[in-house]
């Protein structure tokens, strides 16, 4: 959500109030008082966290689950589906691909899909897929997935005849990552898409039927007249979104294939679906109408819980009055809700961090190349006190981050080394790290490099003497406990003259200015209070990440060593457990505690919220009044 990724906190609350005020009862939303069962349903989104981006094909800054898991996938399908209840596994059922065939000593892979249909009424077919192919080979930076020499620049070939579509790769690779990794990141677009202009009509693009990788140009056009329509300027990425209005009113958005088309869309983020009359795949929705709610802050979120207001939404650690002593276990809830709602907390499988800028040109430069001595690094996480957090912030509602790969939901892939910590919370060891290394330590104030140098005992490459510890994290405001952790994390770093100083900004922004800038830029530390959701690459190998070239790898850390342990892991069937155990000591960002990514509140009344998705994807097609 990927961030991408990336929110972090999403809750689902199911909400039908029965209260009497004057005489008078209050009823659910999409009720009247006689009314047997609603027939709506309300959801609320996290606050500053609106979706913000219709196309399925997204740059990194827009590559978050309230684009994507949350707003998306609702009309558009993705080719496979991810999460089995809780866990995170390929969902064949939701899928629109059959498994994947492997022939051809593992470089063919042949995907052929199910009987779906476009709104326009016309069958999803493998041209739909190669349409989306063309695309990605034409300008593969633009997306969110892409790692350079992986996912497409592998693909040698992809073939669409009916509904079978084949890939060629350049080389047999892991097979688990191919369906995880790669095939993953594939949504059908369908031929309508394929138009460089208002009106054109649909395949007059020259993308979808041209062969795999040969009509660069002519795909080009399509992706920018596509991204244009949604309000990304390519060309432009920084400039403001212009056609948040159009969304529900441009025809090109209504042909969808999922289970809802959205009815109507508010620049505010505020989003109304109906049901797809088309939909072919297995669960059809029978709420009449879904919408999506914005909020700027929990606190007006749950008095809209308290009023009535909401069918769905969340409940904020900070309004529950007790913990819990078991992370996927509910404690006691809020005494204004209990009465009519389930708690269940829900835990992505995601892991927690933020990105310091590796490349950052603050301060003349000096501030990425204190970004680069790994004795920092270590400071800043030895400073860290995720099992404080955990209790007193979080309330037990979480779970820690020591490295690369997610500990929950269980899964078959985080190691001892995972489960443990590399660097637990130690002041007196990030005050040695710093002295060790020419470091004048000033507690609560600004430690200064009195030891210039590259030599043992010496500050480093690029860090001239007098150079200050002192650091600028802009963060995510709207969520109480989250600022309270930024504020937690800012007062232990001072303790050993680590100044870090703090400025608030919405998730968007946070999570926009985030952005991987190899010749320089002037971001320093970006903490969107998110880390990252593993989707559209589900399999936690670390390219998407980690890897020198990749979209998300933020902070553009560079590592000769964790490349070639991550290539191993693609190319062979080992497991990942010499690179994450490589990388949790290395510390390419900040890790933090992964606090559950939903107290699910939900009416005792609405069956099929629960399981949640592992990946944050909603499911109100699900949703089921008793």
């Amino acid at each position: 959500m990927g961030i991408k990724g990336l929110v972090k906190r999403f809750l689902a609350l199911a909400m039908a109030a029965g209260a009497l005020l004057a005489g008078l009862a209050i009823v659910a939303p999409g009720t009247s008082a006689a009314a047997s069962k609603p027939t709506t349903a309300t959801w609320a989104e996290q606050p500053s966290s609106t979706p913000d981006f219709i196309l399925p094909y997204y740059p990194a800054q827009l590559c978050t689950v309230n684009n994507i898991q949350q707003f998306q996938i609702l009309m558009f399908r993705p080719l496979y589906w991810f999460g089995v209840g809780t866990s995170p596994n390929l969902n064949t059922s939701l899928s629109v691909g059959k498994t994947p065939t492997f022939s051809n000593g593992g470089t063919t892979v042949t995907v052929d899909l199910k009987n779906y249909k476009w709104a326009n009424g016309e069958s999803v077919t493998a041209q739909d897929v190669l349409l989306f192919m063309n695309i990605y080979h034409a300008e593969p930076t633009d997306f969110c997935g892409y790692v350079k020499g992986d996912f497409p620049d592998d693909v040698t070939n992809v073939t669409a005849s009916g509904q079978s579509v084949t890939f060629t790769f350049n080389k047999a690779y892991n097979q688990h990552w191919i369906i995880y990794n790669e095939l993953s990141q594939i949504t059908p677009f369908p031929v309508a898409w394929d138009v460089d202009g208002v009106g054109a009509a649909p395949g007059t693009g020259g993308c979808s039927a041209a062969a795999y990788g040969t009509a660069d140009a002519a795909c080009a056009k399509v992706y920018t007249f596509l991204a244009n329509s949604a309000g990304y300027n390519p060309t432009n990425p920084s400039a403001a979104n212009n056609s948040l209005s159009t969304y529900a009113s441009n025809p090109l958005w209504q042909i969808v294939d999922g289970p809802w088309k959205l009815s109507a869309f508010n620049p505010d983020g505020q989003a109304t679906f109906v049901p797809n009359p088309t939909y072919s795949g297995p669960i059809k929705p029978t709420l009449k109408s879904f919408t999506e709610l914005p909020y700027t802050a929990t606190s007006a979120e749950f008095n809209a819980l308290v009023g009535g207001d909401l069918s769905v939404g969340y409940v904020d650690e900070s309004d529950l009055s007790a913990g819990t002593s078991n992370p996927i276990k509910a404690g006691p809830n809020n005494p204004r809700l209990a009465g009519t709602f389930d708690l269940s907390p829900l835990y992505t499988f995601s892991i927690n961090y933020f990105p310091e800028n590796f490349d950052s040109n603050a301060n003349g430069g000096v501030t990425g190349k204190l970004f680069s001595q790994l004795y920092i690094r270590q400071a800043l996480q030895s400073l860290v006190n995720q099992p404080l957090y955990i209790k007193k912030i979080w309330k037990g509602y979480a779970n820690p981050t020591y490295g690369p790969v997610p500990v929950a939901p269980a899964n078959p892939y985080a190691s001892t080394v995972e489960k443990s910590n590399p660097y637990p919370y130690s002041p007196a060891k990030a005050k040695a790290l710093l002295v060790d290394n020419g470091w004048k330590v000033v507690p609560n104030g600004t430690d200064t490099c009195i030891k210039p140098g590259t030599a043992k005992g010496e500050c480093g490459a690029g860090i001239p003497a007098g150079t200050p510890l002192k650091f600028q994290e802009q963060y995510s405001t709207g969520i109480s406990t989250e600022t309270e952790e930024d504020t937690a994390m800012k007062a232990s770093w001072a303790t050993e003259g680590i100044n870090v100083q703090l400025g608030g900004a919405s998730f968007d922004t946070v999570a926009g200015n985030a952005i991987s800038c190899p010749n320089g830029c002037s971001w320093q530390m970006q903490e969107w209070n998110g880390g990252w959701t593993f989707a559209p690459d589900f399999y936690p190998s670390g390219e998407e990440l980690f890897q020198l070239g990749s979209e998300a790898n933020y902070g553009d850390y560079n590592n000769a060593k964790n490349n070639t342990l991550i290539t191993q892991t693609i190319d062979t069937s080992n497991p990942l457990t010499a690179w994450e155990n490589y990388l949790a000591k290395q510390l390419p960002v900040i890790f933090q505690p992964d606090e559950a990514y939903a107290l699910t509140e939900y009416n005792k009344d609405l069956s099929g919220v629960t399981p949640q998705n592992a990946f944050t994807g909603i499911e109100p097609e699900d949703w089921r009044w008793k």
